[in-house]
């Protein structure tokens, strides 16, 4: 989900399903998918105004929802470069994963040795 394209990924987070709360009327964050989200992503002190708006009211789900929104691209965007970036070049993506495949076969075969060493398999 979150190397999805920005637009794609919106209008995933838009439909996350919530309940009928009007706007101005308080609302459960514990009881609510888009604040549990974003609280584990966000800082805790984004965290706390973000529950103080929900307890007051005044904030709607759509509020809430492009918050998680902003959160994700900014806490992704290192990554979500890097994933366009092999993405766009899949020889590059190939010879990494050739690469890091050729380190786990080596990892692998020396814990095999030691385990058929020690159970007397030679």
């Amino acid at each position: 989900m979150f190397f999805l394209p920005e637009k794609q990924l919106h209008k995933q987070i838009m439909s996350i399903a919530t309940d009928s709360t009007p706007l101005e009327e308080p609302k459960d964050p514990d009881n609510c998918t888009v604040f549990s989200l974003y609280s584990m992503i966000i800082d805790e002190g984004a965290v706390k105004n973000m529950r103080q708006q929900y307890e007051l009211g005044g904030v709607g789900y759509g509020h809430a929802k492009q918050a998680l929104f902003e959160a994700l691209i900014d806490k992704f965007s290192v990554a979500r470069t890097q994933f366009n970036k092999y993405r766009e070049n899949p020889k590059q993506m190939d010879k990494i994963l050739h690469q890091g495949a050729k380190r786990a076969q080596s990892v692998a075969n020396k814990t095999l040795n030691r385990v058929r060493k020690s159970i007397g398999y030679y």
